[in-house]
């Protein structure tokens, strides 16, 4: 069994599906249909970063995924398309974004995917709901668990480490 975490993330409605939250769930649906889902999180309302105007639905899900990386990969841009999301601004409001953010002890670089996501650390969005699905998670490159990594997001600046 290859644990393989996912970011989900929507902060524009959708026509069938209603809210981001809708969206996230419906989403689920479907992620369950691509492999087993072992384990979502509570859905995270947050503030958009950068552009963005809407607040996001935020979750992380712990899939079973057999295959390659890239297949996976393959599979959560095929979702999105399919949910409607269209090429467009970096950071700007959408539908549905789906990113592979962890794979097990797997560090991968490639043109279109790196693993684990190479923000995740910064990213608070992600942090809180892997916190609540893999709390022991740990990053191949540092050995911190999810929730250390999130610790050190949340410690006040200029604070030395106990």
């Amino acid at each position: 069994m290859a644990i393989t975490l996912i970011a989900l993330g929507s902060n524009r409605c959708h026509g069938r599906h209603g809210r981001p939250a809708g969206v996230l769930r419906a989403v689920l649906a479907e992620l369950a249909l691509l492999a087993p889902v072992l384990r979502v999180s509570p859905l995270f309302d947050t503030a958009p970063i950068g552009p963005g105007s809407r607040r996001y639905a935020n979750a992380v899900a712990a899939i079973d995924w057999p295959g390659a990386p890239a297949s996976l990969l393959g599979a959560l841009k095929a979702m999105e398309r399919e949910f409607g999301r269209r090429p467009g601004q970096r950071w700007g409001d959408r539908v549905l974004d789906l990113d592979i953010i962890a794979s097990e002890r797997l560090r991968l670089h490639t043109r279109r995917l790196t693993v684990p996501h190479r923000h995740l650390a910064q990213r608070r969005f992600v942090l809180d709901p892997l916190v609540t699905v893999a709390p022991e998670w740990r990053h191949p490159a540092n050995n911190l668990t999810a929730r250390q990594l999130r610790a050190r997001l949340l410690r006040p600046k200029g604070l030395p480490r106990a």
